[in-house]
């Protein structure tokens, strides 16, 4: 029997390799490395939110202060700006924690790029989430081929049919074509910025990927992608 908290994803076939090819919810052990802390610390907020024991952040004035200094996020979030998919909620974490990039289906294009490499290499953010999530409307227009008005929303599914351009069995399911979408926008993450390959391949940047719930609240994730050393390069 499939565990239902356990996904296929084929990451980066292009340029990115995978250690394993499954999204999963595993609680995160003693033996993960001292650079997945952050990781670790987000698995651990999502497992609150699911629970509805989200524990209570700072929000106060003393927050804002210090933070008025200046940022030191632990991790990054390419999400959709779907208002369903707040990632501080999802992963119960506060201000100053996240430094979150959201457009509609995570389409890259050169300010998210470039917001990316800017939490990369300007605020030395050791992870990067990418992140879809269920029921998404943006992925669904581009599999189901919906007409769309102006040029600009014809960029965006254009962009996420590059993504979900598998045989019709393959994206048979709306998650398997998120899924997809996700191993699309890693590919294309990682092919359009050396600064991003550099630092995966250097270690100092982790990228994942990652399937949101909407109905259970639960966030399931793949290993980290790596980048071998000739590529990283390019």
């Amino acid at each position: 029997m499939v565990n239902p908290h356990t996904l296929p994803l084929r990451l980066a076939r292009q340029v990115v390799v995978v250690t394993a090819l499954l999204l999963t919810t595993q609680t995160p052990t003693a033996q993960e490395p001292t650079k997945g802390a952050g990781l670790i610390r987000l698995k651990s907020g999502n497992e609150r939110f699911v629970k509805n024991a989200s524990a209570a952040v700072s929000l106060g004035a003393p927050t804002r202060e210090a933070l008025a200094k200046g940022q030191h996020p632990f991790a990054m979030v390419l999400s959709c700006a779907d208002s369903r998919v707040p990632p501080e909620y999802i992963f119960n974490v506060g201000l100053g924690d996240l430094f979150v990039i959201r457009a509609a289906g995570e389409v890259i294009d050169r300010s998210v790029m470039a917001s990316l490499e800017y939490g990369a290499e300007h605020l030395d953010i050791p992870l990067l989430i990418v992140m879809g999530h269920e029921s998404c409307g943006a992925v669904q227009a581009a599999v189901e081929s919906t007409a769309v008005e102006g040029p600009n929303l014809q960029y965006l599914v254009k962009a996420i049919r590059a993504g979900t351009d598998r045989s019709p069995s393959e994206r048979k399911e709306l998650r398997g074509a998120i899924l997809a979408n996700v191993e699309q926008v890693i590919n294309d993450a990682m092919a359009g910025s050396q600064i991003l390959r550099r630092a995966v391949a250097a270690g100092t940047l982790q990228m994942v990927g990652a399937y949101y719930e909407l109905s259970s609240g639960r966030v399931m994730f793949s290993d980290p992608v790596s980048v071998p050393a000739t590529i990283a390069q390019k």
